[in-house]
């Protein structure tokens, strides 16, 4: 049953001393979030004097005319006769509703709205009040899709800083408290239309279950809370295996590819899952991909490399395509400049032990910068004749795709290709006997040219 005093170990189950963080509540008027909204105020009031710190955040999609306007109200009422802090999200013409998935685009705007003001806010959890039955409808919706043990777990109770402390109780136990308590609310009679999926199975499903047996939701309760157990000690399984594939992981990580292939399909789907590669087409694409093959997720880069499955950041591949100024003029009043590469790149990969290249500066076009490789990128290779495409000139040097990554390659102001370091200069700028001034880059370590 859902008493004040039930609510505040359900919260204390998912944060340590919860009157020592700040949080964020999403209240939409309903029943649950109002009922929710209520006992986190008499919580602060029970705290023995301590301020129990928490906002309220409420979007109106304006979906529903007055009703939408009602709802706002009546939170908006209840956090200033209480001195909460309100924040309000009205959507206008500029939020564009698509024609289908309302409820996706509604989700997506509203978290963006929760995440911006836990930002401005410096409010650690955001706090919604999804309850038992939610668990229930989830449970039905993932079961029709062969979610797999993690869906069939449903909402997790505390997930990336949100809590969802009601899923411990059932819609009827947070009514019943509302009623108790005089807590004011507002029913969303769209809920009782059958257009969605969850409305369907909320409005006619979950009633002819709860017909089969008169502990249903109860027994419901207990079944998803081993469901949730089992997947904890799955996970926890599942991440002793990736670690003893690992043969590395510092910037980005890499597993044998050979080991992961002799795990069951089940593994090795927890596994690349992990890296957003979910579908099993595309994993049994990676098994039989040839090397230096690519695949791409959302977050991460898999590249082939041999018997090696290597996982890169795409965040850390984007830093890493930065332009770097080099030297923005040369000074004609020397004979020659020398610039030391270490100066200009914090990390010297493997590759760059000692070397140097002279410039006749007066072929250069300044300023020079320091990039990585593009597409249709070519120079004229010192020691080969003609010209050659950069790309051509990797794969003679059988450099893998993650090698390739780590190069650097030196250009003009006209993005010219001048060499790739530290393989090669371009011929064309190299320094001769009618040379009068003179560029000089290294890589310098230890005083050891």
């Amino acid at each position: 049953m859902l008493k004040k005093i039930t609510f505040i170990n359900q919260l204390k189950n998912l944060v340590h001393e919860p009157e020592n963080h700040t949080y964020l509540l999403a209240v939409s008027g309903g029943a649950d979030s109002m009922v929710l909204a209520s006992l986190f105020r008499d919580f602060g009031h029970e705290t023995q004097g301590t301020q129990f710190r928490f906002q309220v955040a409420h979007i109106n999609y304006k979906l529903r005319g007055n009703d939408s306007d009602q709802d706002q109200k009546t939170v908006q009422d209840f956090c200033e006769k209480n001195h909460i802090k309100f924040h309000l999200y009205e959507v206008s013409e500029k939020d564009q509703k698509p024609e289908n998935s309302i409820q996706l685009w509604a989700r997506e705007l509203r978290y963006a709205f929760f995440k911006e003001i836990q930002e401005k806010e410096k409010l650690e959890f955001l706090v919604t009040a999804h309850h038992l039955n939610d668990q229930l409808e989830t449970f039905i919706i993932n079961l029709s899709k062969a979610a797999g043990i993690n869906g069939l777990s449903g909402i997790p109770s505390n997930d990336n800083h949100i809590l969802r402390p009601f899923l411990a109780f059932s819609k009827k136990e947070i009514y019943e408290f509302a009623a108790q308590h005089a807590i004011e609310f507002r029913e969303d009679l769209s809920n009782k239309k059958n257009d969605y999926l969850r409305n369907k199975i909320r409005n006619e499903i979950v009633p002819m279950l709860m017909e089969t047996n008169d502990h249903f939701l109860e027994n419901f309760r207990k079944s998803s809370s081993l469901l949730n157990q089992t997947k904890d000690f799955i996970q926890k399984q599942i991440h002793e295996i990736e670690n003893q594939l690992t043969v590395f992981n510092q910037g980005y990580k890499i597993l044998s590819k050979e080991k992961l292939n002799q795990q069951s399909g089940f593994v090795k789907f927890e596994i690349l899952k992990k890296y957003g590669f979910n579908q099993e087409e595309e994993i049994v694409k990676i098994f039989k991909a040839k090397n230096n093959s690519s695949f791409f997720s959302k977050k991460y880069h898999l590249v082939i490399n041999r018997d090696e499955l290597i996982f890169i950041d795409r965040n850390n591949e984007k830093e890493s395509k930065e332009q770097i100024l080099l030297i923005g003029h040369f000074d004609f009043s020397e004979n020659q400049i020398n610039i030391n590469l270490v100066d200009h790149i914090e990390h010297i990969d493997e590759f760059n032990k000692g070397w140097e290249w002279d410039f006749d500066a007066e072929k250069l076009h300044f300023p020079l910068y320091l990039r990585k490789q593009k597409e249709g990128d070519e120079f004229y290779p010192a020691g080969f004749s003609g010209k050659k495409k950069v790309s051509k000139f990797f794969r003679d040097e059988k450099l893998s795709i993650l090698a390739r990554q780590k190069i650097w390659i030196l250009t003009d102001s006209n993005d010219s290709v001048l060499g790739i370091i530290p393989f090669r200069q371009d011929r064309r700028y190299i320094k001769n006997e009618k040379t009068k001034w003179s560029l000089k880059i290294f890589n310098e370590r230890n005083n050891e040219i």
